[in-house]
């Protein structure tokens, strides 16, 4: 279990403090995650990598010479804003373009997407590689939904030995997607992990079992077996991998890295005793087995468990493999220390100077500040039951995530207030702060919906019934395009819709917006409790099935609390008009 912390929800940025007065001669932070501290080439193409934090030495720990330039660093567990994400990459760029990699995980995936657009929109070339080494995730037909565990090792090495070796994006690209496609990784563990605060892992194994594919983000094993012994543990790691040799790949004196990795809590002398078995096995197969690593490489915070990774070598690969490696958490070979960067301070970009509304939509502000704190009292609630519902088939972190957005949100609306916003001004400001302090599927999500109602508002005049059902039905049909889910794949989507449907026929058909919204609201709440008979076909979820089945979406079931606060907020409204 975790023991050690102050506020929970200040760990992660506590954490990247810590690290960053550990390691200056490294790194130095920016708004987002780290960058290099040391001189970096101009004309160098930037390799940025990123994802939750809890993964240690991932992914902050992997910047510094010959590996990252730069690592965005986002909650325990949650995927980093898009926007994080566009200040690190901004913050590393040399001139060359930026290449982006992570773990192939929904919320990473959404927000790393977004920042590509926005870098390519400014002029910055951009490319990307998400991971997907996971075996046990999806079938080999479908290995593009693929999960990325420790194999991201094996990708960020290869493009950041490019960049080093003087490669353009087209080039560390290529081969970053072609050592993706040669690396494979299979996880087990004996027990789960525990975040900060939280009274219980976010999932067990019964005493004498073993998880088998499980995730980096608390999510449970997709099977289970009995505990076997080292040998055994090595047989079952190695034999599975060896059932799928990348395509055109003859086994028979191939080079391969094997990388046996520590998920937390496993102690190395267990993994040396495993990694003997392995190392045999590998030999008596006809490998040839090149720079062997034993060690923590990608954890799953206190998780007790390991994973393989094999990563199948042809000749440019293992040339750039060589590359020597100097960062905070990771060495390899001899490396020339480097000067320092010069940095200069510079004042951060100021938020846009805030239009004062009308008299009217500055009341309707004051409706919109008074819906957010609805929605913080509402989240603070039941913070604790969106954890535990989300760790069912998940990573159990979308209460964390939910309160952090959403506080964020209300100070930003309670900002924009002070300054006599109107009401776009108001929700927009929220939106953004949502989407950025929360990170994750979520908070993209919440960005969008909060955003195009925001966009039908207006900062003159009073919004009518009519232009805040148009805004709902707009974040819906965002939502699906941005997240590409669709009715019945468990997922937000399943209540939103709905919602945005029933709160149309209602205004068109005359019922006020207080009205409408509880019926919508009602609506919502109901095909939130059916996603409990749905099996998930989208986000982390996915990967465990039967899993989920009788228990909520997290993202349905939020959602419909607080569309149904927000109703009795409206309705509060209207009946006080009314005296």
């Amino acid at each position: 279990m975790t023991r050690l912390w102050n506020d929970p929800a200040d760990f992660a940025d506590e954490m990247i403090a810590g690290f960053l007065a550990a390691n200056e001669r490294s790194v130095r932070g920016v708004p987002g995650g780290v960058v290099r501290s040391t001189v970096v080439p101009e004309g160098q193409v930037a390799v940025v990598i990123g994802g939750g934090s809890g993964h240690y030495p991932a992914f902050g720990g992997l910047v510094g010479q010959g590996l990252a330039h730069g690592a965005v660093m986002g909650n325990l567990f949650a995927s980093p804003s898009t926007q994080q994400v566009h200040t690190v990459a901004k913050a590393a760029d040399r001139g060359a373009g930026v290449f982006l990699s992570y773990g192939n995980y929904a919320g990473d995936v959404l927000n790393f997407d977004a920042a590509q657009e926005r870098l390519r929109a400014e002029g910055i070339a951009c490319e990307t590689v998400a991971v997907t080494d996971d075996i046990f995730s999806a079938s080999p037909a479908e290995k593009h939904k693929r999960r990325g565990i420790a194999g991201d090792l094996t990708v960020f090495r290869t493009a950041a030995a490019a960049a080093e070796a003087g490669y353009d994006l087209a080039g560390v690209t290529r081969v970053a997607s072609r050592a993706n496609d040669r690396t494979r990784s299979i996880g087990v563990a004996f027990s789960g992990c525990t975040l900060p605060g939280a009274p219980e892992p976010l999932f067990t194994v019964p005493a004498g079992r073993m998880a088998i594919g499980l995730g980096i983000h608390g999510e449970p094993g997709i099977d289970e077996t009995d505990i076997p012994t080292a040998d055994g543990l090595a047989e079952l790691l190695v034999s599975r991998l060896l059932e799928e040799i990348p395509d055109g790949i003859e086994p028979a004196g191939a080079h391969v890295v094997p990388i046996l990795n520590g998920l937390g809590s496993l102690k190395y002398e267990e993994m040396f005793v495993v990694y003997r078995r392995i190392a045999r096995l590998l030999t008596d197969a006809g490998l040839v087995l090149v720079d062997p690593h034993v060690g923590e490489y990608c954890t799953s915070f206190d998780m007790a468990g390991t994973s393989l990774t094999l990563f199948w070598l042809d000749d440019e690969l293992e040339q750039l493999w060589e590359t020597p490696v100097d960062t905070p958490a990771y060495r390899r070979g001899s490396v020339a220390p480097a000067a320092r960067a010069e940095v200069h301070d510079s004042d951060p970009v100021a938020a846009a100077a805030i239009e004062p509304g009308d008299e009217d939509s500055a009341a309707a502000a004051s409706v919109v500040h008074a819906a957010v704190q609805r929605i913080v009292d509402t989240v603070d609630e039941h913070v604790e039951e969106f954890g535990r519902i989300d760790a069912v088939a998940g990573d159990g972190d979308h209460g964390i995530g939910m309160q952090r957005g959403s506080h964020a949100a209300l100070a930003a609306a309670t900002g924009a207030v002070q300054a006599g916003a109107g009401a776009a001004t108001t929700l927009t400001r929220a939106a953004d702060a949502w989407a950025d302090r929360a990170g994750g599927t979520s908070g993209a999500l919440w960005g969008v919906i909060l955003n195009a109602i925001a966009a039908r508002l207006g900062d003159a005049g009073r919004p009518d019934a009519a232009a805040i059902a148009a805004g709902v039905d707009a974040g819906a049909r965002g939502v699906m395009e941005y997240g590409k889910a669709e009715i019945g794949d468990k997922t937000l989507v399943d209540a939103l819709v709905p919602f945005g449907a029933t709160l149309t026929d209602q205004v068109d058909a005359g019922s006020s917006l207080a009205d409408a919204w509880r019926t919508a609201a009602a609506d919502a709440t109901r095909a939130a409790a059916a996603t409990a008979d749905l099996l998930p076909r989208m986000g982390r979820a996915r990967a465990h099935g039967q899993h989920s089945v009788g228990t909520p979406d997290p993202g349905a079931h939020s959602l419909a609390l607080i569309v149904t606060a927000v109703g009795e907020l409206l309705a509060d409204l209207e009946r006080n008009s009314d005296d």
